[in-house]
């Protein structure tokens, strides 16, 4: 059985080694199995784990960018939905 590191399993997920320790510290993330090597305190991920964790990205990436690009689109629904204002005719 193979496992990764954190830096490993970000990159194979597409995701920053920061981003992917502030979601495991955050609990949107389960935390994989640790390991001590020397003084040292080492994720160790699985293939399954990796896996788990590639079909919750899309609930959790909720950041800045989502967070705008929805808003835009609800902005842009509204638009559709309405209709064209005519210009107004100046009194002569």
């Amino acid at each position: 059985m193979d496992f990764y590191s954190t830096r490993q399993a970000a990159k194979l997920l597409g995701i920053t080694e920061p981003t992917l320790s502030r979601y495991i510290s955050a609990k949107k993330v389960p935390e994989p199995k640790t390991v001590h090597l020397g003084k040292f305190r080492v994720h160790a991920w699985t293939d399954a784990e990796i896996e788990k964790v590639r079909q919750l990205l899309p609930k959790i990436a909720n950041g800045r960018k989502t967070r705008y690009q929805k808003l835009r689109e609800k902005q842009k629904g509204e638009a559709q939905a309405r209709p064209a204002l005519r210009p107004k005719k100046k009194k002569t």
